[in-house]
């Protein structure tokens, strides 16, 4: 077993082959390996691919639960993380807002 298989999901690689699936034996997720998973791939407005680690730009102004005031268009952000499950699939920290959750498609690759 020298070829470890990573879960998608969780990225555990605890993982067995089981009718010609695999399955993740932390989160029970199940797929084919020989399927090109494309859903997983998470886009800008412009359709480019993010990546984690990438620096994004906000592309119009987003107002914030809570706060005074929005996003304004033009913010820089830093060092994002993907978070492919979830409807706002982008977590980050933002000057003067601190740690928040964006989708993707308001945000531009920098």
């Amino acid at each position: 077993m020298s070829d470890v298989v990573i879960c998608p999901k969780c990225s555990s690689e605890f993982t067995y082959e089981q009718d010609g699936l695999m399955v993740c034996s932390q989160c029970f997720n199940e797929w084919n390996p020989a399927e090109s998973d494309d859903s997983e791939k998470i886009l800008d407005s412009n359709g480019n691919e993010l990546k984690d680690g990438d620096s994004v730009v906000v592309i119009k102004d987003l107002p914030v639960k809570g706060a005074p005031k929005p996003v304004k268009a033009g913010t820089k952000v830093k060092n994002i993380r993907l978070r492919p499950d979830s409807d706002h699939n982008i977590d980050c920290k933002i000057d003067g807002f601190g740690s928040m959750a964006l989708k993707s498609e308001f945000v531009k690759k920098a």
